[in-house]
């Protein structure tokens, strides 16, 4: 799907999307039902439509589709859940993730497999392939939503307008998964940070669907998160929000991958809990026996989760006091601890959020499990939350990459200030 870059590409865009809502929202209308509700000319409305019923997004409803009534009944219009899917894949350090809806919103599945932390992007996207199939029975069809919204480990970042005035983009390559899944859909691939999209997928459908001002974490093989601010959700200058995991915690601390040291990754990653248990004594090789220990009142690993919550509690308190959130939610693997884990974050921050805001403050178990960030990778796609109202659409890929012999004749960034 790619994004409209002119106002009146736009504008019609826009009124596309209110045609569309109001027929998810409501169900089969006429016409003239439409034309009340959206408050559109009657022209621009059967000029909208005529496109929409071309594309096949909207068809005439059934007849037990259509509404009851005396003589001849109007003709209505509904969405054709037929007409196309989103895909969303998310692509974590040791899995793929990967979830589907179709053009009425509704999910139509999602599904995961792990995978060894080296394997190559071309076996991951065809991973992600076989996963995609799996859940339209190898019967993807690409209509109206035809795109695909993607989730990596790490900042994804690109231009900002001002920083950008001929809309040239990156003079970085683009990533290997955008290549990669863009020849094999021939589609347009959005993609963001993974635990970026998660918070998005959590905001909208999840454990704080509804909420204005949401600090999500994901305690994983990384550690990371993203911010709903005001109702958007918040980016970043060079899409560099949401990286907790790189805030440290012990200046004497061990190497962190991103070149500190101390992080809260070197603490709260399942690879650091993993070795901290087994230094201490415990037998756990992943996070479910780990689990399993601390629901059988395993000392040293109750002792060790609570340190370990009360560092996440300290670093998400000082953040709470930075951006006052009503909703805190914490998520992935290691989140399936508990109570063991969930309690001592939640003394940490009692103890540290300002007093005048603690009591207002509600920490949350994240809900939509391994599909969070493969579903915020659908809301990316569609973006028609008001979680992305102020947040850039990104650079995407159709089907017609940009080929090697206009990027090397494309002026780089630093031709272009001079």
């Amino acid at each position: 799907m790619s994004h409209p870059r002119g106002p009146l590409a736009q504008l019609r865009r826009g009124h596309e999307e209110l045609v569309l809502e109001l027929l998810r929202k409501h169900g089969p209308l006429s016409r003239g039902e439409l034309g009340k509700l959206c408050q559109l000319s009657r022209t621009t409305l059967y000029d909208i439509l005529a496109g929409l019923v071309s594309t096949g997004a909207v068809v005439t409803a059934t007849q037990q589709d259509a509404p009851r009534g005396r003589g001849r009944p109007a003709e209505t219009l509904t969405l054709n859940p037929d007409a196309g899917q989103a895909i969303g894949i998310d692509f974590a350090r040791r899995a793929v993730h990967v979830a589907a809806v179709n053009l009425a919103h509704e999910v139509v599945g999602s599904a995961s497999a792990p995978h060894p932390a080296d394997l190559s992007w071309e076996e991951r996207v065809d991973l992600a392939d076989r996963l995609v199939g799996s859940l339209t029975d190898g019967g993807l069809r690409l209509g109206a939503l035809s795109a695909i919204g993607v989730g990596v480990v790490g900042p994804v970042g690109w231009p900002e307008p001002e920083d950008d005035p001929a809309g040239l983009g990156p003079d970085e390559p683009a990533h290997p998964v955008q290549v990669l899944l863009s020849s094999r859909f021939g589609v347009p691939v959005l993609m963001d940070n993974n635990t970026r999209l998660a918070a998005l997928g959590e905001a909208i459908w999840g454990a704080a669907a509804g909420g204005l001002d949401v600090l999500y974490l994901r305690l994983s093989h990384g550690v990371g998160g993203g911010l709903v601010v005001g109702g958007s959700l918040h980016r970043g200058a060079y899409g560099l929000s949401g990286e907790f995991g790189h805030i440290t915690v012990d200046p004497d601390g061990a190497p962190c991958d991103c070149g500190g040291t101390g992080c809260l990754e070197t603490v709260a990653s399942i690879r650091a809990v993993l070795d901290a248990y087994r230094a201490a004594g415990g037998r756990a090789g992943d996070v479910p026996e780990l689990a399993k220990a601390t629901r059988a009142g395993d000392e040293t690993a109750l002792t060790l989760l609570e340190g370990v919550g009360a560092t996440v509690g300290g670093v998400l308190a000082a953040v709470c006091n930075a951006i006052g959130p009503s909703v805190i939610v914490v998520g992935g693997e290691l989140a399936e601890t508990g109570a063991a884990l969930i309690e001592p974050i939640e003394r940490a921050l009692r103890a540290q959020v300002m007093p005048v805001s603690r009591h207002r403050l509600s920490l949350r178990r994240a809900t939509l499990g391994e599909a969070a960030g493969a579903l915020g990778g659908i809301a990316l796609v569609l973006h028609e939350s008001p979680l992305l109202s102020r947040y850039p659409a990104g650079p995407d890929l159709a089907s017609g990459l940009i080929d090697e012999t206009e990027r090397a004749t494309r002026p780089t960034r630093q031709e272009r200030q001079s």
